[in-house]
């Protein structure tokens, strides 16, 4: 090689690392510079003491405590000790969703023997699953009802257009209508992407009346009426509470109410909506019951029922003592646990308000049947239903059939980041932000919402074959066992025993256990009889 060549080559590469070193000394100097005047900020800023007392130093603490949901979640918690939902359960639902196996190896990663392990018996002629129709359904409508609907077991659970985004309703609602499932529209109203794919829909009315309210916030029959008429709406719910946070009502953040969404809602876009905690279509049991009617005859006869987490006892018997004073009996009741999910509640409420669900619903049921009014009305239940076996002991207790939200939002891809109430989800489905909503493709997450349902459906048929039946309205409390400590195992018609038919319409039968709810309840008022009285005592007691 010529020597020119050679040097020219040699004094290229110097220059080009001595124009590199240059470059690398200016940016450790500029960010020497920035990490210098980010520690005067925090030794000056007064806020925060372990900044002031430890600049820049102190500001890892709170990096750390941003990444330490996802630190553990994917790499510290076991299968069986995440929360919410665990990493067992989030796994069978991706895998259903995805058409992946779902079967698991080496046995069970549970401990069978810790207090609380409950499991379904099996029987010695359990029953070939290919014999069974696995498409099991439930006909609602009782007597007044003049379009009854024959219901899947396992539905989509009340999810608003607003708390989720527009492809992520779409996606659902597209499920729902290749698998011959209900959707719950939410107490958000209908939109055009619960219609989009003409899924069968539960229109949930809730205490703001959004898409069927007037200009103040009332309820509005004729908007009703239009709306209830449409041939998707199969069946109506009025929300009383939910499981998350009875009592509070519904929260829209600001930035999730768009324009549109507030069309679909008839309010102000843009602003925080706060869904009022009561109804103000009616006060009492007895005029619950004539709402329940009223709406009933607008939607030309289609099953009307309501929701409800339980609170105190003695309001819900307060409601069945107002249907056998009207005559007025909804077509079904769905009960929400107070382990219910909500994209946004406060912590007490999410902790520590409402009856959990498997304890609500052996007392809806009893209830029901001490009033002799089991028969004519279809239960549902919803609050953390994730796979077959949870839909097996809610429908062994006495639920007809079963509703979910978070599972399905699994299917949809939800990674459990637990920023629902942020508008920042990563998975574009609890967001209005449409860069992020983008991200979720309608077609591909159809297919899982309709596997996840169909595969669930199917394990749900094959437990019931394995206990010697042929439909789930054969399961009974006496199939599940759950053991209560180290010395004691418990059927749950031991734990939950049955109440007999009738018994709570004749003074002299009623159970001990239910005589102080039976003496605090009445049509007349949802609050218990002994506080009506303690108020009567107070009010003369002044005025004298």
């Amino acid at each position: 090689m010529h020597p020119i060549i050679v040097y020219l080559a040699v004094g290229t590469l110097v220059s080009a690392i001595a124009a590199t070193q240059w470059v690398l000394f200016w940016w450790l100097t500029a960010l020497l510079l920035v990490l210098l005047i980010t520690a005067i900020v925090d030794a000056s800023q007064s806020k925060q003491t372990i900044r002031r007392n430890f600049p820049l130093i102190g500001r890892v603490r709170w990096y750390i405590e941003a990444m330490r949901p996802f630190i553990r979640q994917y790499l510290i918690e076991s299968d069986i000790d995440g929360a919410p939902i665990n990493r067992m359960f989030r796994s069978v639902v991706y895998q259903r969703a995805k058409g992946d196996r779902d079967s698991v190896p080496f046995g069970t990663k549970v401990d069978v023997y810790r207090d609380g392990y409950e499991w379904i018996s099996h029987s010695l002629s359990a029953n070939n699953i290919n014999a069974l129709n696995t498409d099991m359904r439930v006909t609602i409508g009782g007597p007044d009802c003049q379009q009854p609907y024959a219901a899947s077991i396992f539905n989509i659970s009340a999810m608003s257009f607003g708390s989720l985004s527009a492809n992520a309703i779409e996606a659902l609602n597209a499920g729902a209508a290749k698998g011959g499932f209900y959707h719950n529209t939410g107490e958000g109203g209908i939109s055009p992407y619960h219609l989009k794919h003409g899924a069968d829909l539960v229109w949930q009315i809730g205490t703001g009346y959004f898409g069927c309210r007037d200009e103040d916030g009332f309820f509005n029959p004729l908007m009703f009426e239009d709306k209830a008429h449409h041939s998707a709406v199969k069946m109506i719910e009025i929300k009383l509470s939910q499981g998350a946070k009875p009592g509070h009502g519904g929260i829209l953040p600001a930035e999730k109410n768009s324009a549109e969404i507030a069309a679909i809602r008839h309010v102000p876009a843009h602003t925080q909506v706060d869904s009022p905690p009561t109804h103000s279509a009616f006060s009492t049991p007895i005029e619950l019951l004539h709402f329940i009617q009223q709406l009933r005859q607008l939607s030309g006869g289609k099953p009307i029922g309501f929701k409800l987490c339980i609170g105190r006892e003695s309001e819900f018997v307060s409601i069945c003592k107002a249907m056998i004073d009207t005559g007025i009996v909804p077509d079904f009741i769905t009960v929400d646990g107070g382990e219910g999910g909500t994209g946004a509640a406060p912590l007490e409420y999410s902790n520590s308000i409402g009856m959990p669900l498997r304890d609500a619903l052996a007392f809806v049921c009893d209830v029901l049947t001490g009033f002799n009014l089991k028969k004519d009305i279809k239960i549902i239940t919803s609050g953390k239903i994730l796979s077959a076996f949870h839909l097996v002991k809610n429908l062994a207790l006495g639920a007809d059939l079963c509703n979910s939200a978070r599972a399905n939002m699994i299917a949809l891809g939800c990674v459990q980041s637990l920023i629902c109430n942020s508008n920042e989800c990563p998975t574009g489905i609890a967001t209005q932000d449409p860069k992020l909503a983008r991200g979720l493709v309608v077609a591909n997450k159809t297919q899982r919402v309709y596997n996840f349902h169909k595969e669930t459906v199917n394990a749900t048929a094959d437990i019931i074959a394995s206990a010697g039946l042929s439909h789930t309205s054969e399961l009974t409390r006496s199939h599940i066992y759950r053991r209560i400590d180290q010395a004691q195992i418990r059927r749950y018609d031991e734990i939950f025993p049955h109440v007999e038919s009738g018994c709570l319409l004749d003074e002299a039968r009623i159970p001990g256990r239910y005589q102080l709810t039976m003496s605090e309840a009445h049509a007349d008022s949802f609050k218990p009889a002994l506080f009506l009285a303690w108020v009567d005592n107070r009010l003369n007691e002044v005025s004298h």
